[in-house]
């Protein structure tokens, strides 16, 4: 049996407009689809999160640049979340008028001059100044990183008393 040659050149018309077509919309679902990496997440700006984390330790925060972000997700994931994940939150804020001296001057805490451990992801690393004066304490981390009826926090707080800045790494694990 021959085909014929109206039904051919239909054929051949859906395949030269539909393959183009199917890659497309391949390539704008995939490009739409959310990525963990913190390396090309948005940089939030919002304080509440943040103060209902911390919010109370640290005193009012002004404004903030921060990445939160699921640690243990990766981009190929797109299967049922984990029971146990990791929420990382890491960013720079600043405090009220004097809300850092206060902090750092507190002798219970024993700050001291530090630079921060950890690397900041890329697209905070404008919003950290380069000749800040870091202080850290271990014991303020203890104190500020005690485990919330939902979560059990752990990182690192460090404070610039002469910006009224706190620099946070912080990871959240939630069972």
């Amino acid at each position: 049996m021959e085909a014929q040659p109206g039904r051919t050149n239909r054929r051949r018309f859906l395949l030269i407009a539909g393959l183009p077509l199917l890659a497309v919309g391949g390539l704008t679902t995939y490009a739409a689809w959310p990525e963990p990496n913190p390396d090309k997440v948005r940089v939030r700006t919002d304080l509440d999160p943040l103060k209902s984390r911390f919010g109370t330790y640290v005193g009012e925060l002004t404004e903030a640049h921060w990445l939160g972000y699921d640690m243990d997700e990766s981009p190929g994931d797109r299967t049922i979340p984990s029971p146990d994940s990791r929420i990382r939150l890491v960013g720079v804020a600043r405090l009220a008028a004097g809300t850092a001296a206060a902090i750092v001057r507190n002798a219970e805490y024993a700050f001291t001059p530090t630079v921060p451990a950890a690397a900041l992801p890329a697209p905070l690393e404008k919003y950290l100044p380069a000749d800040a004066a870091w202080q850290h304490s271990p014991q303020y981390d203890a104190y500020v990183n005690r485990p919330q009826s939902d979560a059990r926090p752990s990182g690192a707080y460090h404070l610039d008393e002469a910006r009224d800045l706190v620099h946070f790494d912080l990871v959240y694990l939630y069972t």
